[in-house]
């Protein structure tokens, strides 16, 4: 696990762009935080280094918004999920092991049906009011390399 501190907006989005372009087809992202910690920011980001040009917004209502880069990006929000069966119906699965990166902010709503192999991403408001924390950990060997580039930028 690695623990960043991002001191304003811009460093904040710099580790979500040298993410994105850090990810590979497979990979699932995991953002959680609470209401206005960063995690659509994060996500926004993430997508421009995945070479995604078109707006990324918050699916909250979607609940997954779909976009174009360089391999396909899933973002989902499941903030208003009640259940795992909604997410059955979107076909989640087909998502979350398909050819693309999945960003899921509110993950631990999910938790039970994330794949074993993922990137966590935990934000919170730093002691400075432009400022975050961000833990970030890996459930494999093939995040390490990530997080020792990210490690370098803070």
């Amino acid at each position: 696990m690695i623990k960043l501190t991002s001191h304003d907006p811009k460093e904040t989005d710099q580790i979500g762009y040298k993410l994105g372009t850090l990810l590979q087809k497979g990979d699932v992202v995991c953002l959680t935080g609470d209401l206005g910690a960063g995690k659509t920011t994060m996500t926004q980001a993430i997508a421009r280094g995945l070479g995604v040009k078109e707006d990324v917004t918050s699916p909250t209502f979607a609940l997954i918004h779909e976009y174009n880069g360089r391999m396909p990006v899933y973002h989902f929000d499941v903030y208003r999920i009640r259940n795992i069966e909604e997410l059955e119906d979107l076909g989640y699965e087909e998502y979350f092991y398909g050819q693309g990166v999945c960003i899921i902010e509110w993950a631990s709503q999910i938790r039970e049906v994330i794949p074993k192999e993922h990137l966590w991403i935990h934000i919170q408001q730093g002691a400075e009011c432009d400022s975050r924390e961000i833990r970030i950990e890996g459930t494999s060997a093939r995040f390490d390399s990530i997080m020792e580039e990210l490690s370098n930028l803070c």
